[in-house]
């Protein structure tokens, strides 16, 4: 990455970093993204224990599929398969989309190269593992390391400035989270399944979930891992 390209990314993270809309995020990505060719965004969160990896989608641009509908986490896992690729990757991945006798084709590659839509993906990582991603495309992408390098640095800026924009509690309502509700969200925190919770604490199953969708609804968050994330983040949980 070029000295000119770092200092770049580094201006559009600390950007996004204050922003206090949707908009300004997107409009840094927009900026850092498409003179490389990328004109296609999203950005969700996700998580390795569910099946279907995305649980929200912060924000999608872009004609994905050649067909201008609408995307949103369900059609966007079915249709982008290469998605579940987070699960095993560690770092950002290039993936292309090609058209074959079979349909549309979907590989994660080294180096994109030829027509067909191509993007790169860069999961994001914290305390829970993987916690979100981005994926950016393009028909004609600069594929390069450096441009790899600058566009994690800027998306993983995104992912969290969009979180706490969106998913974060609002106000004092952390506050008000019950021992109970920390003590059970430290619990699945720590691996622990349900049945095992209820029996160490002398609760039924039903008690032990009816704490934990306590703690989601308190918190503002719809799974238990954002509800985890947030009580670490507040340092109500160690990481």
């Amino acid at each position: 990455m070029t000295q000119d390209m770092a200092e770049a990314a580094f201006r559009a993270a600390l950007a996004i970093e204050s922003a206090q809309t949707l908009s300004v995020i997107q409009e840094s990505v927009r900026a850092s993204a498409m003179p490389f060719g990328y004109d296609r965004f999203v950005l969700f969160s996700a998580t390795s224990a569910r099946d279907e990896v995305v649980e929200r989608i912060y924000w999608v641009e872009g004609n994905w599929f050649d067909d201008q509908a609408t995307v949103d986490a369900q059609t966007y896992v079915r249709r982008c398969p290469v998605t579940r690729h987070i699960l095993e990757a560690r770092e950002p991945f290039y993936w292309s989309k090609v058209k074959g006798n079979g349909g549309e084709l979907y590989r994660v590659v080294r180096t994109p190269v030829g027509p067909g839509t191509h993007g790169l993906q860069i999961p994001v990582f914290g305390p829970l593992g993987l916690e979100g991603a981005m994926s950016l495309g393009g028909e004609r992408v600069d594929a390069t390391h450096r441009v790899r390098l600058a566009l994690s640095i800027v998306t993983t800026a995104a992912f969290f400035s969009a979180r706490r924009l969106l998913e974060s509690p609002v106000g004092e309502v952390y506050r008000k989270l019950s021992e109970r509700e920390r003590e059970v969200l430290a619990w699945i925190a720590a691996g622990k399944r349900q049945a095992d919770i209820a029996a160490t604490l002398g609760l039924s199953e039903r008690t032990v979930e009816n704490h934990l969708r306590s703690a989601r609804r308190r918190l503002g968050v719809a799974t238990t891992a954002q509800a985890i994330s947030f009580a670490i983040r507040n340092g109500d949980l160690e990481g």
